[in-house]
């Protein structure tokens, strides 16, 4: 579950991010109160049967929220935690990192997400602040703190129009970094007439500029593969890379976009409310407000369920005869903006990119897949010439 104690609140200004436009929702932006909060853990910690129970910290920015908070949320969770042990992550744009804040990170055991694009011409494209200025180095010097500290770190990285044609570049600029655990996320968005970032049931919606081409990100996850499966198995980790191989293996991907299914990430805004998912935050979609319902109430709703369902369901049959449909499950709702050749609605829009992506390393995964299987590690891979 996600959790949202800053809402949208931010301090950089990134041009593609769907969250930014939330801030509309509300009258007022501003911090989850602590006895919202409070509610929030024990209810989580109770309904959850999981020995480890994992609570993700997103914005927004969350580290807008100060140390003190924190601190707060540590003391709540071990309050409530009983038997079970309690895991933290937290989403951040790393331009807030102090010693502060990594030392605690480091004492608490937090997995830091950190948002960065790639080497600066690339990252400053889109993520600049509130002053339209880089925020590059700053990012950079939140990393080098986080590698002070010991601190676990991962990173998220958009695959926009800056990306295309630079997958390499990119991928082994976050190795020098220190990322071996990297999540490429493709940015393809629509706006409204009143230039808002639209979900994919919105008319007259058009793309945006900042949109990655969806044959692009094919070939810009292809390239990194292509030295990865050579060089880097077992050693660095790619998602897209991941769950395609747990899909041939038959196993939980380990993510909702590649899963049949959707509805088991839900969002908690900072007032309360509760979302199916953090890229579909609009009334519509509004699940409950944990003041007024117990949490277990809303996440089983039948709302939520039929959400959830509608990932496989609203499918077009097209993609249900796809070779590929048990590595892509149609990848995520938010990005189903097309249309078939005959006219039916729900194709995803990066589907020929995807196809290709999935075609490209179809041989090497089913390699994989069969080392796994004899109970060897998909790494000896990389001792075949294929």
């Amino acid at each position: 579950m996600m959790f949202k104690s800053i809402g949208s609140l931010c301090n950089l200004n990134c041009s593609y991010c769907y969250y930014l436009d939330k801030v509309g929702l509300y009258e007022k932006e501003s911090v989850m109160p602590v006895e919202i909060l409070e509610k929030c853990i024990r209810e989580y910690i109770e309904i959850n049967d999981n020995e480890v129970i994992t609570f993700d910290w997103h914005g927004g920015e969350p580290l807008l929220l100060g140390l003190d908070y924190f601190e707060t949320i540590v003391r709540l969770q071990r309050k409530y935690k009983g038997d079970k042990r309690i895991y933290n992550t937290i989403q951040t744009n790393g331009t807030l990192l102090n010693a502060e804040f990594a030392s605690f990170f480091k004492s608490n055991d937090f997995l830091v997400g950190i948002s960065i694009d790639g080497p600066q011409n690339i990252h400053d494209r889109y993520r600049k602040d509130k002053g339209d200025t880089s925020t590059f180095y700053k990012v950079l010097k939140g990393i080098e703190l986080l590698h002070r500290y010991g601190v676990e770190f991962n990173t998220m990285t958009t695959v926009n129009k800056a990306s295309e044609g630079r997958g390499l570049e990119v991928y082994d600029f976050l190795k020098k970094i220190g990322s071996r655990y990297m999540q490429f996320m493709p940015v393809l968005e629509y706006v409204d007439e009143s230039d808002k970032i639209a979900s994919p049931d919105s008319a007259d919606s058009r793309l945006t500029s900042w949109s990655v081409n969806p044959l692009e990100y094919g070939a810009f996850m292809c390239e990194i593969f292509d030295y990865w499966v050579k060089n880097d198995v077992g050693i660095y980790y790619v998602n897209l890379f991941d769950s395609t191989l747990a899909n041939y293996c038959g196993v939980s991907p380990g993510t909702c976009v590649y899963s049949e299914t959707c509805g088991a990430n839900a969002v908690v805004e900072h007032n309360g409310d509760v979302y199916p998912c953090d890229h579909f935050v609009y009334p519509k979609y509004k699940l409950g407000n944990i003041k007024e319902q117990a949490l277990k109430e809303i996440v089983a709703s039948n709302k939520m369920t039929e959400f959830g369902i509608n990932k496989r369901n609203k499918l077009p049959a097209r993609c249900l005869r796809c070779k590929y449909f048990h590595l892509c499950h149609g990848e995520c709702p938010k990005h189903r903006f097309d249309k078939t050749e005959s006219g039916g609605d729900g194709l995803n829009s990066l589907c020929v990119g995807l196809y290709n992506f999935f075609s490209h390393v179809e041989p090497y995964m089913k390699k994989m897949r069969d080392l796994y299987m004899l109970n060897m590690p998909p790494s000896e891979i990389m001792s075949y010439d294929m």
